[in-house]
């Protein structure tokens, strides 16, 4: 009797035993849990074959949630695995990475054929120029300056693109129009990083350049071998110079760096000593593009002072930045856009006028002048770039700035 009272106990005191244990395991278990960041499937990283595996096991048990392109307008929200692809550029993580095509190209396909029969001719590098028709003939001579090699892209801001018809270049270049924009309105909308990565420079130039002493295959042999990123050729220094910098030097292949006026550079590496290229010929590198375009503003018209921040998109600027001296070409300084094509005496409205160097942390500058409005536009080492074309009071530190005066009488 005894006995059979003492295991009777024992048994009562292992249950109490096991469900006491039974509750801490189950609180040890949750304190463990709310002590870990949650794990979603759809951040860890797994690979292309698990992924398709999964993907065909989740739809055969969900088919009534897959996404198919039928049930987008159903008025229901379609469910779809979420499997994180790091290989997937921003908006294709949700595709299967054998489909995803990140980059395109300009070149121009038949309609017919073998893709692989597509494709006879395969430039290297990008032209681009923004033109009108009134600048034919000179556009004409500098595409003869570019061999196969280059492809060919006219942005037209009068709207004429077949007259160009009459060249037998124009059949294989590329014609973009649109009326009264500047080449910064296009490169922005046409020229983003992924559509034109099959390209290893690209020459963003405007249409009144003479090319008579530039040669494009000897020009880019020159960028290659001295590790230029952003680079354009000399200017004549007697046609439309405003900076030293950009200033043909006769003795020289290349050169990185100048002497400007004094008090004009705060330090020997920056602009407009160094690091620097005007904007009316720019060449860029494919990786220095991506980031020039990025900078580029939507609302950018003529791009005044993006020449003063080319440097942030290369490292170390000051050598990776240059003029190519021994093939130069002529500023021209014909109007086109500048008050929407009219020129002031022959002039185009900004020809003559030098930049005035303004000391201090605080400017009044009255714009409206004798009933005539004037552009400025603020160059500052910052980068910081913005347009005015009335009475502004500028209220800044920074004392290394130059601001431009710009004649525009249609300005409102």
């Amino acid at each position: 009797m005894g006995t059979s009272l003492r295991g009777g106990a024992f048994r009562k005191s292992n249950d109490v035993r096991l469900i006491v244990t039974t509750i801490m395991g189950m609180v040890f278990g949750y304190f463990i849990g709310v002590s870990f960041p949650s794990v979603s499937l759809s951040k860890i990283a797994l690979p292309s074959s698990l992924i398709s595996s999964f993907d065909m096991g989740f739809n055969d048990d969900h088919r009534a949630t897959r996404s198919f392109p039928e049930n987008l307008g159903s008025g229901s929200t379609p469910v779809t695995p979420k499997i994180y692809v790091p290989t997937n550029p921003r908006g294709a993580e949700s595709l299967p990475p054998g489909i995803v095509v990140a980059e395109t190209d300009l070149y121009l396909r038949r309609l017919w054929g073998e893709p692989s029969e597509d494709l006879k001719r395969k430039p290297k590098y990008l032209v681009t120029f923004t033109v009108g028709l009134n600048q034919r003939n000179n556009i004409n001579q500098a595409v003869k300056k570019f061999s196969d090699e280059f492809q060919i892209l006219l942005f037209h801001y009068d709207g004429k693109t077949t007259e160009w018809d009459q060249f037998e270049w124009s059949q294989r270049a590329i014609h973009v129009s649109a009326r009264k924009q500047t080449k910064w309105w296009y490169a922005k909308r046409f020229l983003h990083p992924d559509v034109i990565a099959a390209y290893e420079y690209i020459f963003i130039w405007d249409e009144d350049l003479g090319v008579e002493h530039f040669n494009a295959d000897k020009y880019i042999a020159l960028v290659k071998k001295h590790g230029l990123e952003i680079s354009q050729p000399g200017l004549e220094p007697n046609n439309g110079l405003t900076w030293q910098m950009t200033k043909r030097l006769g003795n020289k292949e290349v050169h990185k760096d100048t002497q400007e006026k004094p008090g004009w550079c705060s330090d020997p590496h920056l602009p407009p000593c160094a690091a620097f290229v005007e904007i009316m010929a720019p060449v860029f590198s494919r990786e220095a593009w991506r980031c020039v375009w990025h900078m580029i503003q939507n609302d950018l018209v003529h791009g005044w002072g993006l020449d003063f921040a080319l440097r942030r998109c290369v490292d170390p600027a000051h050598e990776k930045i240059g003029v190519v001296d021994s093939q130069w070409i002529v500023h021209q300084v014909i109007p086109s856009l500048g008050s929407q094509g009219e020129s002031d005496n022959g002039k185009a409205p900004w020809q003559g006028h030098k930049p005035e160097k303004l000391c201090g942390s605080r400017y009044v500058i009255d714009a409206k002048v004798s009933g005539r409005s004037f552009r400025i536009a603020l160059q500052m080492q910052t980068s910081h770039i913005f347009h005015k074309s009335s009475t502004s009071i500028l209220d800044y530190d920074h004392v290394n700035c130059f601001v431009y005066f710009f004649v525009s009488p249609h300005i409102p």
